[in-house]
């Protein structure tokens, strides 16, 4: 598969680009996809979640009555579970969601979503550019040039570019990432993959 190459005010160059059919025209694996995104997801998860249980609430110590002639139920506390301002009974507790992947699930799903996006006629590839300050206004006009101002795009770059990542942080429609470090979930969750020139071969490096 080849496509061309747009300069940033929407023209063509006159290149054409190779993507590597290994990586953009597979049978995309929808299971692989699956545990990608939920692998994801629950790895956003702080886990910090917490209540008190029966040991952590403070006070209680004295016992709220005598143990027998009074017609209640006998207690021992007053931060019991069972009333009020007591503790919490199998409540949450901070703990890691962590799921991890095989390297190969993790490669196979990132090769799946770059075919998807492929056969949907979904990729863009720009030439390399910067803005030459953090402006949001350039790549705004890169993006109305392209006519991707409206959708959701990915945008991933060859090297780390501050200027550019400052640039387009403040834009929500669109999202800059390097090309070996995008998610799966990342490629997917955005209508539009807008690929540098030198970040195609960077992408394809990663998946070999």
């Amino acid at each position: 598969m080849q496509l061309n190459v747009y300069k940033t005010d929407g023209s063509l160059t006159g290149e054409k680009v190779a993507l590597d059919p290994a990586i953009f025209e597979i049978k995309p694996n929808d299971h692989a996809l699956y545990q990608a995104v939920r692998s994801y997801m629950a790895n956003q998860r702080q886990g910090t979640h917490k209540v008190k249980s029966r040991n952590e609430v403070r006070g209680g110590g004295k016992k709220p009555f005598r143990q027998k002639k009074t017609g209640r139920a006998r207690a021992g506390t007053t931060r019991s579970p069972l009333w009020i301002g007591g503790g919490s009974i199998f409540g949450p507790t901070p703990h890691d969601y962590v799921v991890k992947l095989p390297a190969k699930v993790r490669k196979l799903a990132r090769k799946s979503a770059l075919s998807y996006k492929a056969k949907d006629e979904a990729i863009v590839v720009v030439e390399d550019f910067s803005p030459s300050a953090p402006k949001t206004k350039e790549i705004v006009n890169v993006l109305k040039a392209l006519s991707l101002d409206t959708k959701k795009t990915l945008l991933l770059t060859g090297k780390t570019d501050q200027t550019l990542l400052k640039s387009g942080r403040n834009i929500a429609t669109l999202k800059v990432r390097e090309a070996d470090k995008a998610s799966t979930y990342e490629i997917l969750d955005n209508q539009v993959l807008l690929i540098q020139k030198s970040a195609v071969g960077l992408l394809q490096n990663s998946l070999k």
